[in-house]
């Protein structure tokens, strides 16, 4: 891996991080954001742990306060972390550097879109784009320019280039932005509410250029209200109180409200099985909840020739156990590993039946699942007979 320096004529400068993943473009370790104000002082991040490998494409969401900008500018490297480190591609980016260090480093490997654009408006569009290349000075001069009105192109405006910000539209001012972000060709684009201005139509423009860009090896790091576009994302990460949720527990339960996925997040606890080991056993009494966070689980039943058939097969983001800690009673059917480990997190029955109780919404769209199920048993059990 090449050391990035932020000191080009000195040997010094900010540490390369030896146990940094290669798959990894951003690590946060133990990270905690205090601030002090007249009322005492207030912690914003409290200890988080965060990976995102290269060619991602993340949404961060959570409500107002939960902490989320305040995320995103520890890895932007603008506001600094009270503990913790912050490696984004191979580089602890605080761990002596400087700000003008910092400021030169995230030039040249990060692109930030911002949801208020941010454009000079004195400068044309064109100008805009370039104004990046000549604050690193990356690129010959005469270069700059091409590449600017590439770029303009690449988002449908090379029309506009010679156009003050003020004279185009909202949705073609972002997309200008998002020329600029790129205009260093950054292996890390991070955006803040991108499309919060704009209607549904210019919306879906920045999220399919993102798509494109995530496609050519980019990765995406975004910051959203919209749940249509954290549909669109690989990754969907909950910020609540200033700490993560558990991704486990949000994919398999989203209609939770944030305090109980959070409550959830804390109560989990971890299970590995090897393939084909046995997770649940016919008429075995069930006391958690469990969610897949990686691999295949199968769900598995007898005829009366005792012959085993899979009546289902269950993979990252579903659940298992609800019916037997719903309904009362033993299992009734087999579930085991599949052809690979899995991974999975369990949540102990009274904490999963009480917050049930406290979030109707959640209990009816399991219980829309147990009814799903248990049609799917009596109809293969039919068929077997």
């Amino acid at each position: 891996m090449n050391k990035i320096s932020l000191r080009p004529k000195r040997k010094t400068g900010p540490v390369q991080v030896a146990d940094f993943a290669p798959d990894s473009m951003i690590e946060l370790r133990g990270l905690v954001k205090r601030f002090t104000n007249a009322a005492g002082e207030v912690t914003i991040l409290k200890g988080v742990d965060l990976t995102i490998n290269r060619g991602e494409f993340v949404s961060i969401v959570g409500k107002s306060g939960s902490g989320k900008s305040t995320l995103l500018n520890m890895v932007t490297g603008i506001d600094h972390p009270t503990e913790g480190q912050v490696v984004v591609n191979g580089t602890d980016i605080y761990t002596g550097v400087t700000e003008s260090q910092r400021s030169k480093w995230r030039g040249k490997n990060l692109g930030i879109v911002f949801q208020f654009f941010q454009l000079l408006p004195m400068l044309t569009l064109v100008e805009n784009v370039m104004l990046p290349m000549d604050y690193v000075d990356l690129y010959d001069f005469d270069e700059r320019p091409q590449r600017a009105m590439e770029l303009l192109k690449l988002v449908g405006l090379e029309k506009f280039a010679n156009k003050l910000p003020a004279l185009v539209s909202t949705g073609q001012q972002q997309l200008a932005a998002i020329a600029r972000a790129m205009a260093c060709d950054p292996p890390l684009l991070v955006a803040d509410e991108p499309t919060g201005n704009l209607d549904t139509r210019s919306a879906d423009t920045i999220i399919q250029l993102f798509e494109t860009f995530v496609s050519q090896g980019k990765t995406i790091v975004m910051v959203t209200h919209d749940p249509s576009l954290t549909s669109r994302t690989h990754r969907n990460i909950i910020i609540s109180d200033g700490e993560l949720i558990d991704e486990a527990v949000s994919r398999s339960l989203p209609q939770l409200r944030h305090r109980h996925m959070l409550e959830f997040t804390k109560l989990v606890q971890d299970r590995l099985y090897q393939p084909h080991e046995t997770i649940i056993s016919r008429n075995q009494d069930v006391d958690h909840f469990f969610m897949i966070r990686k691999g295949e689980v199968e769900v598995v039943m007898q005829d009366e020739k005792k012959q085993e058939y899979v009546l289902s097969h269950l993979n990252k983001g579903e659940y298992f156990g609800e019916i037997e800690l719903l309904r009362g009673g033993r299992s009734i059917a087999n579930v085991r590993a599949g052809n690979k480990p899995v991974e999975a997190v369990v949540i102990p029955r009274d904490d999963f039946v009480r917050v049930m109780k406290e979030s109707p919404i959640t209990a009816e769209a399991i219980g829309k699942t147990v009814e799903k199920r248990l049609q799917a048993q009596k109809t293969a059990d039919n068929f077997g007979s």
